[in-house]
């Protein structure tokens, strides 16, 4: 039996996986990730980002640059509500709203969000009482038409990351890979926190106390996240079949998988 693919990271003729934006500081391209199989994600086509409501007229012309067709919002409603939805006025897109949670951390358990076990947990909840959401969010990526796609949350780290996580295992992406492209959020959530401190200049002292265990990235919590799932679903696919998406992913797979 042949060896698997090496998981494959940017090389020096591919496109940049991350992209810059004035108004958000985690825009990241999925493509050039290699599958077990032998083949690989194509280049812009799908994004994972941070929160998309203080985007600049620069950033709209980037958007509409690259073509982008569809936005997933993951935010509570509250927080859609409260910071903005995705400016449909001035790039249009088809805009989805899918809310991974119903709410958001409360302050006494943001101090356990620094542990990459709680956090893992967490992650397993989202799948299972967030469900509907995230079968929504397959059906419309495998959907004709929907590509380019954005699906974001509030920091672009967990909700954005457990639908990230997702699409990469079910389209083969070794979870090594999975690893990594969770751990591209580190850097991101330095530029994030000093954001924070600029918007709620009120607020430093808190945002200051909280944030850094919110915005903390660790590798382990993805490994301990990917290693609950094949235990509480015993496949990748089993968990596909449970979620309903099997032929939403077969679409997603036609349309954004490329020869090696």
């Amino acid at each position: 039996m042949s060896a698997p693919p090496v998981p494959s990271r940017s090389g020096p003729a591919d496109p940049s996986r991350t992209l810059s934006f004035e108004g958000c500081v985690n825009f990241r391209d999925l493509g050039g990730y290699r599958t077990m199989d032998g083949h690989r994600i194509g280049w812009r086509r799908l994004f994972r980002a941070d929160g998309l409501s203080r985007l600049s007229e620069a950033d709209h012309r980037q958007l509409v640059d690259l073509g982008v067709a569809t936005v997933i919002d993951l935010r509570t409603v509250d927080e859609a509500e409260q910071r903005g939805r995705f400016p449909v006025d001035r790039v249009p897109v088809r805009y989805v709203d899918l809310p991974l949670t119903d709410v958001l951390p409360v302050t006494t358990e943001l101090s356990s969000w620094s542990e990459a076990s709680y956090v893992a947990g967490r992650y397993a909840e989202m799948v299972s009482e967030g469900a509907p959401a995230l079968t929504g969010a397959f059906d419309v990526l495998g959907s004709d038409g929907s590509l380019p796609a954005v699906f974001h949350c509030s920091a672009g780290k967990d909700r954005t990351g457990v639908l990230a996580a997702l699409i990469l295992a079910f389209l083969g992406v070794p979870d090594e890979t999975i690893v990594e492209d969770y751990f591209l959020s580190a850097a991101a959530m330095v530029h994030l926190l000093e954001r924070l401190k600029g918007e709620y200049p009120d607020s430093v002292a808190e945002v200051e106390r909280y944030a850094p265990a919110v915005l903390q990235v660790m590798p382990e919590t993805m490994e301990e996240f990917l290693a609950g799932l094949r235990a509480d679903y015993g496949s990748y696919g089993a968990l596909a079949e449970s979620l309903g998406v099997v032929d939403a992913v077969a679409g997603l797979r036609r349309t954004v998988l490329v020869a090696a």
